[in-house]
């Protein structure tokens, strides 16, 4: 936990209390520089020693490290920096090299289905079955288009966020060796190892800096490590003995000023810095998505089907007819007709215009267009709580004085304080903690002006105090001390405590005492900010750290964190759709537990990422099922988590927004970030929201699941047909003299049939996808087609007798006739499974849905097609009257029997 930083000069150096104008700070390296020169004396360095990384001079003193870059604390000359940036190239972190139109093309063909439909196109080629060959070709085109150019349309919008972070740095350089030193502002991209770089409230850290001077100097780096609080940077003259993971004295790419100011030595720049080490994690082999999983499991189950269905035609036919090659093209027109040949079309069809509009209407980028279904199928969806549950800004819970009673009178003194820290700070940058503690002051009625500002101590980030020097109306020749900060800082410095007005000593054992409050209020996820004064005799000279003594303690102000005002709704709605949250997060484990009782969310039992450490895969992913919060966790942490839970066959979302967030959102099978996320993130996310926002996650799984719900419809309905189809003609092969429909016939009813399911693409299921997780499990599939194949088998088989009895009756008879009445029959069939088995409604806005639509087209042509004058020439001829008589008695008990296997197989999505 941080207080607020106070003033400091253009220089960075220090700023006096209560001074206008602050004395130059002089460096050690500096006075020791050579004369006229910005560099140290000693030969020039080899242009391979000139380049280091932060890590490389981290134990190096500031004097070693200048001197091994050629460098020194008035910054490089413009000539030294031109050809350092010559050398070393811009400091940009690695390009991310968007794939052109053709890759993209190229890289749909790697689809498993596609893969299918192309091994099918050359086996019809072979056996000269052209026009099967040229429908599959044209199929697998349309496709490859369609999804080629979803991910362009992405990738355009991404290109526009990229251009949105353009910035530029404050250096200090000098024309020559002689001039005086200029500071100025120069793109990012011109910065070298060398220069010299100020860093000011709200700046972006251009490159790796090691701190040669700081005031009061924090910065925000949970881009790099997770730290939902500023972190304190300060200079350090001997780090050699320093052991820290997180060395104080060095600031990196990608973190961002919080408060305070600061000068540093740019040690590492471009590919170089530890944000760009994150790109790297992009170029890995990400391991299969739930997308991926389930279309491969459904591409193998029909890639055997179709291994068996031509030597069993073959074989069959041989054994039972001898008939030899010549029922080749049967065989292979038959296992094209149990291949859904539109599959990639309306995959591809059905993903495309789910997050075209999803992007237009929820402001949501969907990179990769298979993500769209994993956001459906999300069963576990991990993030950090801070700016997402949380607007990463405090709230003052209460303020109480040493015995722990409320005092409005400790609020009203911590603003002052605040106030007037701020107001005499050189350069004011109040952080969130003021804001908070003033913010609350105002509403209670609390005037910070009711007294007047003499002078400041500001924060400090080692002692981790401010202070201010007020006057009190009334009080003349006394100043007040007003001082707040960390509990156990300002109490080291307390020899009294107050409470109902009255001062009493403070002992160890008191001190304790309230230090254990202090813990258990911690525990209980707030934040305890220390406020207490001091009575002075009035003086003209400046107020330094020794007058910080024999305080007197007023109490605590408490702080919790404000939840974001959709969070909890939010949470609900994911909480109804089946989506468990779990938080993974850097912050104490009270913390974390606050913000989900406050949200209503129960925590459970909290976990910390050091207890988890010892675990892995299912035991790691079994710990963590049954918790909600994940305490301290580090980025490798969070990585960890989600690839273990996803292993576990959870699919598993990560919402993140910064580099350390990288290796977790490429872990999970859909990667999540917000628009304001840096760079590296957005790259390595298949999911950018427009705000870092729950109801938009909320709003993009709705999409998935619509989307997969549509796909989960045409996939059982044309799968349990085909599969039907194709029990009827190998039967009817075995028991007629002649094939039961001819090559060409079996190409033309395809056609008709994957012409109407494109209109699967266009439905919208109803709500009752929205309930639960939308994944396309091969397993479930399997079980499904064969309960309805075999029932759409048993109505082709119920079809024959119908026809034997029509054909007898009316005594005509013959192979046109047959192949006229099966035709019309598996036409009707299939509109009739397209209408009981879709998702959607059967009007939309009061005028029929697509699917009605087309089934009613599918089932005009079956009737009218054999009539017609195309009849003939496809080897049709027109059936007896009698046949439609039987046939619609046929398709009744048919109909009959697919409502029934609907309430007990397919879950309701109206």
């Amino acid at each position: 936990m941080w207080w607020p930083s106070s003033g400091c000069s253009s220089d960075g150096s220090p700023t006096a209390a209560g001074s206008t104008r602050p004395a130059p700070a002089a460096s050690v390296a500096e006075t020791d520089a050579a004369p006229g020169t910005g560099r140290l004396p000693g030969p020039r360095p080899a242009p391979a020693e000139v380049s280091t990384g932060a890590a490389d001079g981290a134990a190096l003193t500031p004097l070693q490290l200048m001197r091994r870059l050629a460098s020194g604390p008035r910054g490089l000359t413009e000539a030294e920096a031109d050809a350092r940036l010559v050398r070393d190239g811009e400091n940009t972190v690695p390009a991310w090299h968007t794939p052109s139109w053709p890759r993209r093309f190229l890289r749909s063909l790697r689809d498993p289905f596609t893969a299918v439909l192309l091994c099918l196109g050359l086996v019809s080629a072979a056996v000269a079955s052209w026009g099967t060959a040229c429908v599959i070709t044209v199929l697998v085109g349309v496709s490859c288009v369609l999804r080629a150019s979803g991910e362009a349309h992405a990738g355009r919008a991404m290109a526009a966020l990229r251009e949105m972070v353009a910035t530029t740095a404050t250096v200090q350089r000098r024309p020559d060796d002689d001039a005086p030193p200029r500071v100025r502002e120069i793109p990012v991209e011109e910065l070298v190892v060398g220069d010299v770089v100020r860093l000011g409230p709200g700046d972006l850290v251009p490159a790796d800096l090691r701190l040669l001077r700081a005031s009061g100097l924090t910065v925000h780096q949970a881009s790099l490590t997770g730290e939902s609080t500023p972190v304190p940077r300060h200079p350090v003259d001997d780090p050699s003995d320093d052991d820290a993971a997180d060395p104080p004295h060095l600031c990196f790419q990608g973190s961002s000023v919080a408060s305070g100011s600061g000068t540093g030595l740019v040690v590492a720049t471009g590919s170089d810095t530890r944000f760009a080490a994150a790109y790297r994690a992009l170029g890995r082999r990400r391991a299969e998505t739930a997308f991926d999983r389930s279309v491969h499991g459904i591409a193998w189950t029909l890639i055997r089907f179709m291994l068996l269905t031509p030597p069993l035609v073959l074989m069959a036919n041989a054994a039972v007819r001898g008939r030899g090659l010549e029922t080749l093209p049967f065989a292979v027109a038959v296992a094209v007709g149990l291949t859904p040949e539109m599959l990639p079309v309306v995959v591809t069809a059905t993903l495309a215009r789910g997050a075209a509009r999803l992007a237009r209407t929820g402001g949501v980028i969907v990179k990769r267009l298979p993500a769209l279904h994993d956001l459906g199928a999300m069963q576990v969806l991990c993030l950090d709580k801070t700016g997402t549950l949380t607007q990463d800004r405090p709230l003052v819970a209460h303020a109480v004085d040493a015995r722990g009673r409320p005092d409005p009178g400790v609020l009203r003194w911590a603003a002052v304080g605040s106030f007037w820290t701020l107001e005499l700070a050189e350069l004011p940058a109040p952080d969130t903690l003021d804001e908070a503690v003033l913010a609350a002051a105002e509403e209670a009625g609390a005037d910070p002006l009711a007294h007047d500002g003499v002078a400041a101590l500001p924060f400090d980030p080692v002692r981790r105090i401010a202070a201010a020097v007020v006057r009190r109306p009334g009080a003349l020749g006394t100043h007040t001390l007003v001082v707040k900060g960390a509990a156990e800082d300002v109490l080291a410095r307390c020899a009294r405590a107050r409470s109902d007005g009255t001062d009493t000593e403070l002992d160890d054992e008191g001190r304790a005492r309230l230090l254990a409050r202090v813990a258990r209020d911690t525990d209980d996820g707030l934040r305890l900010l220390a406020v207490a004064v001091a009575d002075r005799p009035a003086r003209t000279g400046e107020y330094r750290e020794t007058d910080l003594r024999g305080l007197t303690l007023l109490g605590f102000v408490a702080l919790r964190d404000a939840l974001a005002p959709s969070a909890a709704d939010a949470l609900g709605v994911l909480a109804r759709r089946g989506i468990r949250v779990k938080i993974l997060t850097g912050d104490h484990p009270g913390t974390a537990a606050r913000v989900c009782r406050d949200l209503g969310l129960d925590p459970g039992e909290v976990l910390t990422a050091a207890a988890l450490a010892e675990l892995d895969g299912p035991a790691l992913a079994a710990a963590v099922d049954g918790a909600t919060v994940v305490a301290r966790c580090a980025p490798a942490d969070k990585a960890r988590i989600v690839a273990a839970l996803r292993g576990s066959g959870q699919v598993t979302g990560f919402l993140g927004d910064g580099v350390n967030d990288v290796p977790a959102l490429h872990a999970a099978d859909v990667g999540i970030t917000p628009r304001g996320a840096v760079t590296v993130a957005r790259e390595g996310a298949d999911v950018v929201l427009a705000e870092k926002d729950l109801t938009a996650i909320g709003r993009a799984v709705a999409a998935g699941r619509y989307s997969s719900g549509s796909l989960a419809a045409y996939l059982r309905i044309t799968l349990s047909s085909n599969l039907g189809n194709v029990l009827a003609m190998l039967g009817a092969g075995l028991l007629l003299s002649f094939l039961p429909m001819l090559p060409a016939q079996v190409l033309v009813q395809n056609l008709c049939f994957d012409a109407a399911q494109l209109a699967f693409a266009l439905d919208r299921p109803g709500d009752g996808v929205l309930r639960g997780p939308a994944a396309l499990r091969p397993r479930a599939f399997l079980r499904f087609i064969t309960v309805f194949g075999v029932i759409n088998a048993a109505a082709d088989v119920a079809t024959f007798a119908a026809l034997a009895v029509a054909l007898h009756t009316a005594g005509a008879g013959g192979e046109e006739v047959f192949h006229a009445a099966w035709f019309t029959e598996n036409l009707f069939t299939q509109a009739l499974v397209m209408l009981l088995l879709r998702a959607g409604h059967l009007t939309v806005r009061g005028r029929p849905g697509p699917v009605p639509c087309a089934a009613a087209v599918l089932a005009v042509i079956g009737l009218l097609l054999p009539l017609s004058p195309l009849g003939p020439p496809l080897g049709l001829a027109a059936p007896p009257l009698l046949y439609y008589a039987l046939l619609a008695a046929v398709l009744a008990l048919y109909g009959t029997a697919l409502a029934w296997a609907r309430r007990r197989y397919v879950p309701d999505t109206r």
